[in-house]
C-alpha cells in the first residue's frame, strides 16, 4: 500500500500517495481524516460582520472574549454579546477595517487604524488619549505596547512607522528617553508594515517583502532596535492576519509562498501548493488571507478568497505542522479564534437543545463539552460563532496517476486502509492513455468488504474516493495488471 502524502497539486501527478484534489480532508499526525463541521457554540449571533475576535487572559487567569464589527466592540458574557464600545457609542471604521487586539497585563488594547486606540480593563473600552491610530498592536516583552502602520498628529499617515508606549504604561505615548516611549520607521525595504507579532523576546514586523526583527536594547540605546532579516527580501506577509504563532515560530502566507520563520531565517514550506494557491486565490483580495493555529490538532487553517469570490473568505487550506502535510476544508468565515468552552453537565444539555436527537453532532469526549476545553472556532457568514467540532459530512480525495507510458493496464479492486471507517463510501475511476490527455470517466462502485471493485483499462488511472461521516485513513492501494501494450 502507498502511504498517504496529502494534498499536493503542484507535485508530479505520478507520485504515489498524493492527492491531486480533495475536499474536507485534513492531515492528522498519523494519516488523514474527514474535516469536522461547525457546531453552534450556543452563542447569539453578532449583529454585523465580525472584523476580528480574541480570547484574552488576565493576570489572575480569568478570561475575556471580544469580537468587533466595523462600528462596535463586544464582550461575550454567558451566551450574549454585550456592547463594550466607548461611551456606548459607535466607531467609524472603514469598509475594510479590521480590529487588532493585544493583552497588556490586565488591559486589552484594540485598534483599527481609523479610530483612536482603545483599552479596557473591566467593562467598556475607552480611547487612549495621545496614542497613534494603528493598524496593528502587539504586546511586547519588557512591558511595551508597540503599534505599527500608524496615523498620528505629528507624522500623519505612516504605513512604515512604529510606535512604542512608555514602559509599563499603555496610556503614555509621548516620546521620552526617561520612559522609553519612542517612534521610528522601517525603510530598508519599500512598502508598509502588513503584520506583526511577538516571538519570544522579539517582535517581528512583516512587510509584503521583508521581515524585520525587533529587540529591546534599553532606553539609552533608543529602546528598540530593528534589523532586516537576511534573505527575507522575497518573503513577507500579504496582510494583517496572514501570520500566526505556532509555538516557537511563525507561519506566514506571502505573495509567492508559505513560510515558517523561527527568528533566524524564513523557510519555504509551500512546494506542494504554492502554484495552486496563486491560481485559485483572488489577487484582488489576497490581502484578506487569514491564518489561525489550532493547537489541539496542530493544524494551521489558511482561509482565503477564491478567484470567484467577491471578498468573502470561502476557501481553506489546512497544514499540519508536525507531519508537514496539506489538506482542504472549505467553509466561509469572517474571523477565527481559539474558543474556550464553558462546559456543561447532563442537566445543562437543555441549553443546547430540547431533545437528545437535536443536540449538536459532536462526540461527547470532545473539548466542546468540557469546561475550559479549547477548540478552533470561527464566525460563519451569518456572524454566528461556531466550534469546529461537528461530525464530518461529505468529503473526498482524488489520487494521483498510476500507470506506465508503454503499458496498458487493468485496474481492478482498489482499497483504502481505514483506521476509522466512514458511514458510507464509494470510488469513481478515471483513466487516460497518455499523460497529457484529458481524463475519461470510468465506473463508480460502493465499498464492499473493505474495497472497491473498480474495473477499467488504460495506461494511467486515477480514483476519487467519496466518504460520508467521520473517517480516518493512512494508505491506499491501486493494483495494476498488464492488459496489453502497443
Amino acid at each position: 500500500m502507498d502511504k498517504l502524502l496529502g494534498f499536493a497539486p503542484d507535485v508530479d501527478p505520478n507520485t504515489p500517495g498524493i492527492f491531486t484534489d480533495c475536499a474536507n480532508i485534513i492531515p492528522t499526525e498519523t494519516g488523514f481524516a474527514g474535516a469536522p463541521t461547525g457546531a453552534s457554540a450556543n452563542v447569539a449571533a453578532l449583529p454585523a460582520e465580525c472584523r476580528g475576535a480574541v480570547i484574552v487572559t488576565k493576570l489572575n487567569e480569568t478570561r475575556r472574549i471580544f469580537a468587533g464589527t466595523q462600528t462596535k466592540l463586544y464582550e461575550l458574557l454567558s451566551t450574549t454579546w454585550t456592547d463594550r464600545s466607548a461611551g456606548g457609542g459607535s466607531y467609524t471604521g472603514s469598509v475594510d477595517s479590521r480590529w487588532s487586539f493585544c493583552q497588556f497585563g490586565d488591559t486589552t488594547i484594540a485598534s483599527n487604524l481609523v479610530d483612536t486606540m482603545q483599552s479596557s480593563t473591566t467593562g467598556a473600552f475607552a480611547a487612549i488619549a495621545g496614542a497613534p491610530r494603528a493598524k496593528i498592536v502587539v504586546s511586547a516583552s519588557n512591558n511595551f505596547v508597540i503599534a505599527f502602520n500608524t496615523n498620528d498628529g505629528t507624522f500623519g499617515v505612516s504605513p512604515d512607522r512604529w510606535w512604542c508606549c512608555a514602559q509599563s504604561d499603555q496610556t503614555n505615548w509621548t516620546p521620552s528617553v526617561a520612559t522609553g516611549a519612542t517612534t521610528g520607521r522601517l525603510v530598508a525595504v519599500p512598502g508598509g508594515i502588513q503584520a506583526a507579532a511577538g516571538l519570544g523576546d522579539y517582535v517581528i514586523a512583516y512587510k509584503t517583502r521583508g521581515i524585520f526583527l525587533g529587540q529591546f536594547v534599553g532606553s539609552a540605546s533608543g529602546t528598540w532596535q530593528w534589523t532586516l532579516v537576511p534573505g527575507s527580501n522575497d518573503c513577507g506577509a500579504v496582510g494583517l492576519d496572514a501570520v500566526c504563532d505556532i509555538g516557537g515560530a511563525h507561519f506566514i502566507v506571502g505573495e509567492d509562498d508559505f513560510w515558517i520563520f523561527d527568528s533566524t531565517r524564513p523557510v519555504s514550506i509551500g512546494d506542494e501548493v504554492r502554484v495552486w494557491f496563486r491560481r485559485n486565490s483572488s489577487q484582488t483580495y489576497r490581502y484578506r488571507t487569514r491564518v489561525s493555529f489550532d493547537r489541539q490538532r496542530q493544524l494551521v487553517w489558511v482561509s482565503f478568497a477564491s478567484t470567484g469570490s467577491l471578498g468573502a473568505l470561502d476557501r481553506v487550506l489546512v497544514y499540519n505542522v508536525k507531519t508537514k502535510r496539506w489538506g482542504r476544508s472549505d467553509f466561509v468565515s469572517e474571523a477565527a479564534m481559539s474558543f474556550t468552552a464553558p462546559g456543561t453537565t447532563i442537566d445543562g444539555l437543555n441549553v443546547y437543545s430540547s431533545s437528545i436527537n437535536d443536540l449538536p453532532a459532536v462526540p461527547f469526549d470532545s473539548q466542546y463539552w468540557l469546561s475550559g476545553g479549547r477548540a478552533f472556532a470561527y464566525f460563519n457568514a451569518s456572524h454566528q460563532l461556531v466550534v469546529n467540532s461537528g461530525a464530518c459530512g461529505a468529503s473526498s480525495y482524488t489520487t494521483g496517476d498510476y500507470g506506465d507510458d508503454d503499458l496498458v493496464s487493468l485496474l481492478d479492486r482498489v482499497r483504502v486502509r481505514f483506521t476509522q471507517s466512514p458511514t458510507s463510501a464509494c470510488a469513481s475511476g478515471f483513466f487516460k492513455f497518455n499523460e497529457g490527455d484529458a481524463l475519461a470517466a470510468g465506473p463508480t462502485e460502493q465499498i464492499y468488504d473493505g474495497g472497491f471493485d473498480v474495473w477499467q483499462s488504460g495506461r494511467f488511472h486515477r480514483v476519487r474516493f467519496d466518504f460520508m461521516g467521520d473517517h480516518h485513513e493512512t494508505a491506499h492501494k491501486l493494483p495494476l495488471r498488464p492488459d496489453g501494450a502497443r
